[in-house]
């Protein structure tokens, strides 16, 4: 028979608050740079039953889970499990979790903003980063759809000017007039 008085609602873990109704591996990858094979991999060296609820965690169960999660690798951790296998600044496999993880890849993004690589390039233009198509998705602002007739207009006054004249901006088509289509009495005179 389970003691009420010993379930804690609400258990805090590494800088995080987690529910206690919720089991010991869904409930860590509730953190900040845990995801569930690490969650499993933690409840697996600490020796504790995965069934369990978190909230019936002891002090000394907690302890364990955070010591485990400051050094992962020291408690037999494979490396490709962290989220930095060998750190830029060390070389040695290392894993950052909660704010700390936050502040260390804001850190990195400005590195490559710094050093003008094409990833950086594309997180100061606010772009898409790793290769993703950008003709269709990804927009922002109010400009839905194919500006296909302004790009027309625009080349059409390109050809009709002068070589070292810049033609003017191409405004939007009226709703009255199409820019694209002649009038039918321009025609006409152009036949006799």
């Amino acid at each position: 028979m389970l003691i009420v008085s010993e379930f804690k609602h609400i258990v805090r873990v590494a800088g995080t608050d987690l529910d206690g109704s919720k089991k010991l591996v869904p409930a860590l990858a509730k953190i900040r740079g845990i995801g569930v094979s690490l969650a499993e991999a933690i409840v697996k060296v600490t020796g504790l039953d995965p069934d369990k609820r978190i909230g019936f965690l002891t002090e000394g169960d907690i302890k364990k889970i955070e010591d485990v999660l400051k050094e992962p690798i020291k408690y037999g951790i494979p490396n490709w499990l962290v989220n930095r296998p060998k750190d830029f600044e060390t070389g040695q496999p290392r894993h950052f979790i909660g704010p700390d993880l936050i502040l260390r890849v804001k850190s990195d993004i400005d590195f490559m903003q710094k050093i003008r690589s094409w990833k950086g390039i594309r997180h100061s233009l606010g772009l898409k980063v790793r290769g993703q198509r950008t003709k269709t998705t990804g927009r922002f602002g109010k400009a839905v759809g194919v500006r296909k007739a302004l790009v027309i207009a625009a080349a059409r006054a390109a050809k009709a000017g002068a070589p070292g004249e810049t033609p003017a901006a191409p405004t939007a088509p009226t709703a009255t007039a199409p820019a694209a289509t002649p009038k039918k009495e321009e025609t006409k005179e152009k036949k006799a």
